[in-house]
């Protein structure tokens, strides 16, 4: 089973993620984490990728559908994967779409998390204290910045799945367990 996890930054998609990781033994490719471990690891990419992610924004379509490319091929997703924070932009989406029909591999489903912005605000504010701010992109500010780029390039990325048929939108403001259980009953049958 492969599935796209949409919803603004701080929805709880890594939250989520981790419990479907758990329950369908499905790799988390979080893009975030994945670029956040390159930079860390000082790699080219991660070099490339540090300033850009510092700023708010998003880095360009070719570096992350790479990275995407190798990462599925991994041993791990051999059951099949969830992907966060990715697509984020319509050519994404296309580039996605034709990189598994090569692969013989496709979407299964896309699960939105619909959230209210100000709850948003105040949960990076929550996970930058946990944090003690470590990662940079844990502030209001950041943040804000985010959003405006998810409402224009990403938000759109949304009817395309629609059209497919694999949107499944989950009120996100529920419980974490809630919000569990509202993905698992919108999963295809399969799962």
């Amino acid at each position: 089973m492969n599935l796209i996890l949409f919803g603004p930054p701080g929805a709880g998609k890594g939250t989520q993620a981790a419990r479907l990781k758990e329950a369908h033994g499905l790799a988390h490719l979080s893009t975030g984490d994945m670029l956040r471990a390159a930079v860390e690891a000082k790699t080219p990419v991660g070099k490339e990728a540090e300033a850009i992610m510092a700023a708010g924004k998003l880095v360009s379509d070719e570096l992350i559908c790479n990275v995407v490319a190798d990462r599925i091929e991994e041993p791990d997703c051999a059951k099949g994967f969830i992907l966060d924070g990715f697509p984020r932009t319509l050519a994404q989406a296309e580039a996605l779409d034709e990189m598994l029909a090569k692969k013989g591999k496709s979407i299964d489903a896309v699960i939105e998390l619909t959230v209210d912005e100000d709850e948003l605000i105040r949960r990076i504010e929550g996970r930058a204290a946990e944090s003690g701010g470590a990662r940079a992109d844990d502030n209001v500010e950041t943040l804000k910045k985010r959003l405006d780029v998810y409402h224009a390039q990403t938000a759109p990325v949304l009817p395309f799945y629609r059209e497919k048929g694999l949107l499944r939108s989950i009120d996100g403001m529920q419980s974490m367990d809630a919000v569990t259980r509202a993905i698992e009953a919108a999963l295809p049958e399969a799962a």
